[in-house]
């Protein structure tokens, strides 16, 4: 039997749901959407503060790619503003580019090296580690004691409340070491901001004639017998009742904060704070959104073990957990799991909206049967 127009729910009304559901009402499916929260765009909210300042009020969300299927999926609903992030960290009171590149050394170490000089200090300097199996391993194979400690040890700390030497490699892999002068934190092809930030995205992304959208709404109050079809987004833990136990995760705690008569509160997009501080990282807000206004606002970011999930925890032990709610999911005929919570993987924003659209592909495949 042909469920081709089969009513489907999707949980979530963040990149991993919003994705889905468009692609799947241009596919001629009737979609309902529900999100717990009061607004749509996830954790990617945004919205102007009481000075009239755009502001993120789940923490920065920075957008860059290599996918141009997913670059030119996401323009179909914005215009962009080019932008290009930079960080710099403060290590005892002065502050570096990071992430680490030459510029970092020579101002770090009061040396002048060129390319090369900096590729032989990070060799002479690094601890040789084999095989790399931690976050600890990545870095000091990489640049060595000094810099972990004065960069990473301390950050990571408070990041994930744990030591580097008990997260998986890939934790410290996403960041990188350069020996040249590029100051960028990321380098992919696409590198933009949503000229009218996200949340008027998503708003474009969700409005089409087949999808309707409940905010306020929580999936355990909804009777799921009436679709063919659910798109969960949350943590797939929750959606089992935690039956085997809850999958660790860090959340965050945001203290904002509007700077009045103020242009600039810092040269950077961010600066870290690895070793000084409660928090992790304070952003500024107009250096992404290119916002002219008369002061400016700021955000404080806190790591904390209780709140709302952000971060998956990446440790041998929380896989092996996974995979026990992996093989319940396996089985389910009629709900597909998708995005960071869903899959507790730690994607950025284009991975999950890649991930969506896969997703909603086999969607559409499975429901010609």
């Amino acid at each position: 039997m042909s469920m081709l127009h089969g009513r489907i729910l999707i949980v979530g009304a963040g990149f991993a749901g919003s994705t889905v559901a468009r692609a799947l009402a241009e596919a001629s499916h009737t979609v309902q959407v529900i999100d717990r929260r009061a607004h749509v765009g996830g954790n990617a909210f945004d919205e102007a503060d009481a000075h009239g300042v755009l502001v993120h009020r789940y923490g920065p969300h920075i957008f860059h790619t290599n996918s141009e299927k997913v670059w030119e999926f996401l323009s179909r609903f914005t215009e962009w503003r080019p932008y290009e992030h930079r960080v710099q960290c403060v290590v005892a009171g002065q502050r570096y580019p990071f992430p680490i590149n030459r510029n970092t050394l020579n101002q770090l170490y009061g040396l002048n090296l060129d390319e090369a000089g900096a590729a032989a200090f990070f060799e002479r300097v690094r601890e040789a580690r084999d095989p790399v199996r931690t976050s600890e391993d990545v870095v000091l194979n990489s640049v060595g004691r000094d810099l972990y400690e004065k960069f990473f040890l301390h950050y990571t700390r408070k990041q994930w409340g744990m030591e580097p030497s008990q997260l998986k490699a890939g934790v410290a892999a996403r960041i990188p070491t350069r020996t040249n002068t590029d100051d960028r934190y990321f380098t992919d092809r696409f590198q933009a901001m949503p000229l009218g930030g996200y949340t008027r995205m998503f708003q474009n992304m969700l409005d089409h004639p087949n999808l309707t959208v409940r905010t306020g709404t929580d999936f355990a109050d909804l009777d799921r017998s009436a679709f063919s079809h659910i798109v969960y987004t949350g943590p797939i833990d929750a959606f089992y009742g935690q039956c085997y136990g809850a999958l660790p995760y860090r959340s965050l705690r945001f203290e904002h904060e509007h700077v009045p008569n103020v242009a600039q509160y810092q040269p950077v997009g961010t600066v870290n704070y690895p070793n000084d501080h409660a928090y992790t990282r304070i952003t500024e807000f107009r250096h992404l959104t290119g916002q002219m206004h008369s002061g400016t606002s700021i955000v404080r970011e806190y790591p904390t073990g209780e709140g709302d999930p952000y971060y998956p925890i990446p440790r041998d032990e929380n896989e092996v957990l996974l995979k026990q709610y992996e093989a319940l999911a396996a089985r389910e005929e009629n709900v597909t799991f998708v995005g960071r919570l869903a899959q507790y993987r730690y994607y950025n924003m284009d991975q999950v909206v890649a991930a969506a659209l896969v997703a909603a592909q086999r969607i559409c495949e499975r429901l010609r049967q």
